[in-house]
């Protein structure tokens, strides 16, 4: 066997299996596409789900891949193994629906031993403990002794991941020899020491899982079968681990050569190494694939990885930056399977440098504050570093929270974690309170005022609604970044654009900014001290760069729109100052592409003649078809024309002029049609005051105005159709309706005061006298609290002078009503705390003047109960 390098071994394994009809793919980035259950590809297959599951039709039946992955489950064991790696290479062949068992098992085996040429009495199979299919075709077909083929139980050889596809596997061991072995004499295959390593899975994707435990064959089966590179290459090689292969080697040695130490010396610093060496693998792959520092995410993932290995360096005595040039090592073993690692080097180093120089800033400070707080730990026998302490090493130097536990772990302490998320939520909501609201995606604008004061935007879009600029500048939510990628939200700066920042009351742009690897989606225009114009969205695909070419294309469409509801509000003044006067000065407006909304002075509400006459102005102007001309001129020539400038706006020496047909002369720095007539038509849908002699009109034009009467023609249709009649009679109808429903209810009321008199009967026979007071107490069925008010003015005529309680049940609610004549009142009866007095027994509460009182309740069942109590609330009150 020819110990073969991992870039040799890569080009086997995918030229093997282009010779059995296979389509050799690129690894896909590790940022995964359209899967939101994952941060990072992990596994070989992950990026072909949709071919697995049917959402996408796979470029052939049969595809191999080297697939880049990163896995950080276990990122608290890396260096400490030298087993455990955050980033390696899966070798993969794939079928869907193609062939199945005896390919996948005949292909593995004749590429393991013939191809990579190892010991075919050193390899073992394993299947799963049920799978008979696979057993044979190991033992008949590849001559395998049944001794040797091992059995499994689920655990172990049973791919699956709750319901859905599923499969039985059949794993492929190397004996590595005794020297790995544990000396046990059961020692064999599924031990757990290091002498036999899988080097091979073959999944049987042949089941679907209903989730219930119930399984059905597949009518499509596939095979996803998946093997280290690393781990190939370090059998192949006889090294003892995948820190001992050539390429990871290369990287480690030179780590050695930084720190002056020789791996294997000592165990401590070669945790340090083994965590630089594949740290520093992982951020440099990242980075190609369009990842940034950040402090969430996969990007956060990338920043914990890239402190992380400084932090080591630093516990080797490395000085200053040292990862960019070990990314180069990285960059020169790995660019032969990965080509984009050349192409993008300048971008890679560039990043890691700048991340490191940021981190080199505050980690000796931080480190130097984390000793003195361990210090004191000790001095005061504590082993819990307090979450407000671990949180100032975060906000003040930088330091994350998963390396201050790691450095506390190595001297036997922890961080209450708890205290560090509360104090971390405070700042979070006092940072929130502070800022209020913003344009700027909800983020400080801090990360605006860090950039270069010389870096500016020209605005080309009067004209122009497509434009080719450079990117100057890029920005997250909270730092200039070299590169946003797929999903990142953030800023964008170019040299020159087409973009409209909101101003002057007209709303930004949206549109596309494209370069050659990336699609950034603008959601909004901003404008920033010092003349820059800031994109603010989100990458849509891709990544873009720092000084990447960039084709800035505005929304056309809503660009239109605007401008069409903007050149109406200019047209709105001065029919206004027509209409009302000319002490009409604009105070405020707001347009965008759906409506335009115009503030003015004026002090009284407009008629409906007036506004009338003002819709019928602009109109009027629209069908001139006005031409709309746009000049730059010295501000007194300005003046001089007559325009009409804003109250209270400062105006620098030269000036925007928007002239319609010289009816309409305005500075103004927005945009604009070309000719009235493009605006189409104007309507006022309302006026109203928004402050003492500030009147609001909202109107619409063009688009919004169609939407408009299309939502009312449906609404009219809608209504026409409830009632049964036409949009044409449809007033006749209502008109109707109405008069008929005046009639019927007069004839309700007159029968509910029918109905409670007859529910009334001869409740005068339950009159009682308490301490000379007259006292009706009665229930009464069905009867509403108007019905009940109605009632008692009528008992009190018959009773003369007293007190009435009155109580009705309906539909399990209770209205209970008190009315008490002047004489009663005298003597100390009063309606409103009698009310409260016995409104609980009735599940309810109440009260009122001494005169009426109401309540509501419900509890029925405590009717009679309450009407009890009422006799002996009224004696407590009686003189």
């Amino acid at each position: 066997m020819q110990p073969y390098g991992v870039n040799q071994l890569r080009k086997m394994f995918l030229e093997f299996f282009e010779s059995k009809g296979h389509l050799a793919m690129k690894s896909f980035s590790l940022v995964p596409h359209n899967d939101k259950s994952l941060l990072l590809i992990n596994s070989g297959m992950a990026p072909l789900k949709p071919y697995f599951t049917g959402q996408e039709i796979p470029p052939r039946r049969r595809v191999t891949t080297c697939q880049k992955c990163i896995r950080t489950g276990d990122i608290e064991n890396v260096g400490k193994t030298a087993r455990h790696g955050t980033f390696f290479e899966m070798l993969g062949n794939f079928s869907f629906g193609d062939y199945f068992k005896n390919e996948a098992i005949e292909w593995s085996w004749e590429f393991l031993t013939e191809v990579v040429g190892l010991d075919p009495d050193r390899l073992y199979p394993s299947i799963y403990e049920e799978d008979e299919e696979a057993f044979e075709i190991w033992n008949k077909k590849m001559g395998i002794p049944a001794e040797r083929i091992f059995r499994f139980g689920k655990a172990d050889n049973f791919w699956e991941h709750g319901s859905g596809p599923c499969g039985p596997c059949s794993e492929i061991y190397y004996d590595r020899g005794e020297k790995y072995g544990c000396g046990s004499p059961d020692c064999t295959v599924g031990c757990e020491c290091d002498r036999y390593m899988e080097i091979w899975n073959n999944v049987f994707t042949q089941f679907d899982n209903d989730g219930h435990g119930h399984y059905s064959e597949l009518e499509q089966k596939n095979i996803d079968t998946g093997m280290g590179l690393e781990r190939l290459a370090s059998v192949v090689q006889d090294v003892d681990s995948i820190f001992d292969v050539d390429t990871l080697k290369a990287l480690r040695d030179h780590i050695c050569r930084l720190a002056d130490t020789e791996y294997g010396k000592d165990a401590q610093a070669d945790i340090s190494i083994r965590v630089i060496t594949d740290h520093t693998r992982s951020v440099t792959f990242m980075i190609s694939d369009g990842i940034m520092p950040s402090n969430e995410g996969r990007g956060y993932v990338l920043r914990r990885l890239l402190r992380r290995a400084c932090r080591h360096g630093r516990l080797l005595g490395i000085e200053g930056s040292f990862i960019p040039e070990l990314a180069q090592t990285v960059i020169e073993g790995s660019k032969d399977g990965y080509p984009e690692l050349e192409e993008k080097k300048d971008f890679i180093l560039k990043v890691i440098a700048k991340e490191e120089d940021q981190f080199n800033k505050t980690i000796d400070q931080g480190l130097g504050i984390l000793a003195e707080m361990t210090a004191k730990m000790e001095a005061e026998q504590t082993t819990t570093l307090s979450g407000a302490d671990a949180f100032k090493l975060y906000d003040t130097y930088g330091f994350p929270i998963d390396l201050t536990k790691e450095i506390l772990e190595e001297k036997g302490m922890q961080v209450d974690e708890e205290g560090f998320h509360a104090s971390m939520e405070v700042q979070r909501k006092t940072a929130r309170a502070a800022r209020g609201e913003t344009n700027y995606m909800g983020a400080d604008v801090t990360v605006y005022e860090s950039i270069d004061p010389s870096i500016t935007s020209t605005f080309v879009g009067y004209e122009n609604l497509a434009w080719k600029s450079p990117i100057t500048v890029l920005t997250s939510d909270t730092e200039i970044v070299e590169a946003l990628s797929d999903g990142q939200r953030g800023t964008v700066f170019a040299e020159e654009t087409p973009f409209y920042a909101t101003s002057g009351g007209q709303e930004a742009d949206t549109g596309i900014i494209r370069t050659a690897e990336g699609e950034f989606k603008v959601e909004d225009t901003v404008k920033l001290l010092g003349g820059k114009i800031g994109h603010v969205g989100v990458v849509i695909k891709g990544m873009i760069k720092t000084g990447d070419q960039a084709e800035l294309c505005v929304d056309a469409e809503k660009r239109a729109l605007s401008a069409r509801n903007h050149s109406a509000t200019h047209l709105l003044q001065k029919a206004l100052r027509t209409v009302l006067g000319t002490h009409v000065e604009q105070a405020g407006s707001s347009v965008n592409e759906d409506r335009l909304r115009f503030d003015f002075s004026h002090f009284s509400a407009m008629t409906a003649e007036e506004l009338q006459k003002v819709e019928e102005i602009v109109n009027e102007q629209i069908v001139a078809g006005l031409p709309v001309k746009v000049e730059n001129m010295p501000i007194e020539e300005a003046r001089k024309t007559g325009a009409q400038a804003l109250f209270g706006e400062k105006y620098g020496d030269v000036v925007r002029v928007v002239n319609m047909g010289d009816y309409s002369i305005e500075f103004c720095g927005g945009t604009h049609v070309k000719n009235t007539n493009e605006i189409m038509a104007f309507k006022i849908l309302s006026e109203s005051g928004v402050a003492a002699g500030v009147r609001r009109i909202e109107a619409l034009t063009s688009k919004g105005l169609i939407r408009y009467y299309d939502n009312l023609e449906k609404k009219l249709n809608e209504a026409a159709k409830v009632l049964k009649a036409t949009p044409d009679n449809l007033a006749e109808k209502i008109a109707h309706l109405t008069a008929e429903n005046k009639a019927l209810h007069s004839e309700v009321e007159s029968l509910k005061s029918k109905l409670a008199q007859d529910a009334m009967g001869d409740v005068m026979d339950q009159v009682q006298e308490i301490k000379g007071v007259k006292l009706l107490a009665a229930e009464v069925d069905g009867v509403d609290m108007n019905g009940l008010r109605d009632l008692g003015d009528q008992l009190k005529e018959k009773l003369g002078e007293g007190v009435v309680v009155l109580a009705s049940g309906n539909d399990g609610k209770v209205s209970l009503m008190v009315t008490a004549t002047d004489a009663a009142m005298k003597q100390g009866a009063h309606a409103g705390n009698l009310v409260k007095a016995i409104a609980g027994l009735i599940g309810g509460g109440g009260g009122g003047r001494p005169n009426m009182a109401q309540a509501g309740g419900k509890n029925p069942a405590g009717i009679q109960e309450a009407l009890k109590k009422a006799a002996e609330a009224l004696e407590g009150q009686l003189s």
